[in-house]
C-alpha cells in the first residue's frame, strides 16, 4: 500500500497541485514532497485531509500507514 493517497485522491476529484496547496494552505513544493511519500509534519496532513474534504477522523483514507500518536 502507498505511504499516502493524496495524489491519487487529488486527481480522482479533478484538482490541481496547485488548486489543493493553496486550499490547504500549504507550498506547492510541499504537496510534491507529500505526494512523493516524503515526510510531512502532522499539522500539514491535517491541512490536507481537512483540505480534501475528510474529517481529521478519516484521516487512515489519505495517509493509511500513518501512526495514531499525535493526532489528538
Amino acid at each position: 500500500m502507498p505511504v499516502n493517497l493524496v495524489k491519487k485522491i487529488r486527481e480522482q476529484r479533478l484538482m490541481s497541485r496547485a488548486e489543493l496547496a493553496r486550499k490547504a494552505g500549504v507550498s506547492p513544493l510541499t504537496l510534491v514532497r507529500v505526494e512523493a511519500g516524503k515526510n510531512c509534519r502532522t499539522e500539514t496532513k491535517r491541512k490536507i485531509i481537512l483540505a480534501l474534504g475528510y474529517k481529521l477522523s478519516e484521516k487512515e483514507k489519505v495517509f493509511p500507514e500513518q501512526p495514531m500518536a499525535g493526532w489528538g
